[in-house]
C-alpha cells in the first residue's frame, strides 16, 4: 500500500478533525504517505487532494467541523462520476482510504468497492445521530448531546422565570437518541421520538396535570423526525388546550458545532488509528466501531442495513421521572 487517503463526508460531526489527525499521523508512523481528500466524494471526482504531513494536522484536535470540509456528491451516484474518482485515485497512487461519515458515505463506499475492488476502504462512524449499527457511540454524539443539554438547561431558566412551556426540537430525523438522552438529562416532562408513536392527547393531559399540581414550567423535547410533524406543529396543537404560555426553540445545527468533548476526542482518535491498522492488515469494506470499550470491525453491509435501537425502558423512565 503506497498511500492512504482520508476524507469526511455527509453531515459534519465534532471529533472528525481528531479522527483525521489520527489517520494522518498513524499513516506517517508506518512510513506511508498520507493524503487528504477535500469535500468528500466530490473532491475525489475533482482530484482535490492534499499531501499531508504531521504538521498539517497540528492544533486541530480541539476544533469542531472538519478541516477537509464535507459535501454531498450527486456526481458520485453515477457510474461516470465514480469512474472519474477511480482514475484520480490511481493517478495519485492511492489504494487505501479511510472514510469518515454515516450510512450514506458507507453506501457510496460499498458500491465503489464493488466496481473497483483494488481500492481498499475502511470507515469511521462520523454522525451525531448515534444510529449506526456496530458501535456503541459514533463520532460527535457525545458532544451533540452535551451541547443540547446545556442549551436546554439555559432554556429552563427562562421557562421557570415566566411560567412557560417550551417545545425544544433537537436533531434526529430518523433516530431519537439525542432527544431521549437529553430529555432524561434535563428532566423534560416528555420526549417525542421517531421510534415511538406520539399520543398528543396524552401529552396534553400530562401537561395539564403538571399545571394543576403547581408546576410552573414544562419542557418537551422533540426529535425533528417525530411523526407529530416537528415542534412548531405540535406546539400549535397543544397550546389550544393548555394554560401555559407556549414557546418553541429549534436547536438545529447548533448541535453539530463546537469543541468536541474529551470522550469524542479520545474515541475519534482510537477509531482513526484502528482504521489505518485495519487497512495495513489487508481489511476492507468494514466500519470501525467501539463496543463495550473494545474496537470492533463491522462490514459496511451490516452497518448500513441495521440500526441501533432505543431501549424502551428509557421511554418509561421519562414518564416515571417527569
Amino acid at each position: 500500500m503506497k498511500k492512504i487517503a482520508v476524507f469526511t463526508s455527509g453531515g459534519d460531526a465534532p471529533g472528525m478533525n481528531a479522527c483525521v489527525r489520527a489517520v494522518v499521523r498513524t499513516t506517517l508512523r508506518h512510513d506511508h504517505q498520507a493524503v487528504g481528500i477535500r469535500r468528500g466524494y466530490q473532491g475525489m471526482i475533482e482530484g482535490d487532494f492534499w499531501a499531508m504531513e504531521a504538521h498539517s494536522v497540528s492544533n486541530i484536535i480541539q476544533l469542531g467541523g472538519t478541516i477537509l470540509r464535507s459535501a454531498r456528491s450527486q456526481d458520485f451516484r453515477t457510474p461516470e462520476g465514480r469512474a472519474k474518482a477511480y482514475a484520480n485515485l490511481r493517478a495519485n497512487d492511492i489504494d487505501g482510504i479511510v472514510a469518515i461519515g454515516g450510512d450514506g458515505s458507507f453506501t457510496g463506499a460499498r458500491i465503489f468497492m464493488e466496481e473497483y475492488p483494488d481500492i481498499h476502504m475502511v470507515g469511521c462512524p462520523g454522525t451525531i445521530d448515534n444510529d449506526l449499527y456496530g458501535t456503541d457511540y459514533t463520532i460527535g454524539y457525545d458532544t451533540a448531546i452535551n451541547t443540547a443539554m446545556n442549551a436546554i438547561d439555559n432554556i429552563k431558566d427562562t421557562a421557570n422565570a415566566h411560567d412557560r412551556l417550551f417545545f425544544v426540537e433537537v436533531m434526529g430525523r430518523d433516530a431519537g437518541f439525542i432527544a431521549m438522552n437529553v430529555g432524561l438529562a434535563t428532566g423534560a416532562e416528555a420526549v417525542l421520538v421517531p421510534e415511538s408513536k406520539t399520543d398528543v392527547n396524552n401529552l396534553i393531559d400530562t401537561l395539564n396535570s403538571n399545571y394543576s399540581n403547581k408546576k410552573n414550567s414544562s419542557i418537551v423535547v422533540v426529535a425533528e423526525g417525530d411523526e407529530s410533524g416537528g415542534a412548531f406543529k405540535l406546539a400549535e396543537e397543544v397550546k389550544k388546550h393548555c394554560p401555559y404560555e407556549t414557546k418553541v426553540t429549534i436547536l438545529g445545527h447548533l448541535q453539530r458545532g463546537g469543541r468536541p468533548t474529551c470522550m469524542d476526542r479520545v474515541r475519534s482518535s482510537r477509531m482513526g488509528v484502528a482504521a489505518v491498522n485495519a487497512l495495513l492488515e489487508g481489511k476492507s469494506g468494514v466500519m470501525i466501531g467501539e463496543i463495550n470499550g473494545e474496537i470492533v470491525h463491522t462490514p459496511f453491509e451490516q452497518a448500513i442495513k441495521y440500526h441501533n435501537e432505543i431501549n424502551p425502558m428509557l421511554l418509561e423512565m421519562v414518564d416515571i421521572l417527569s
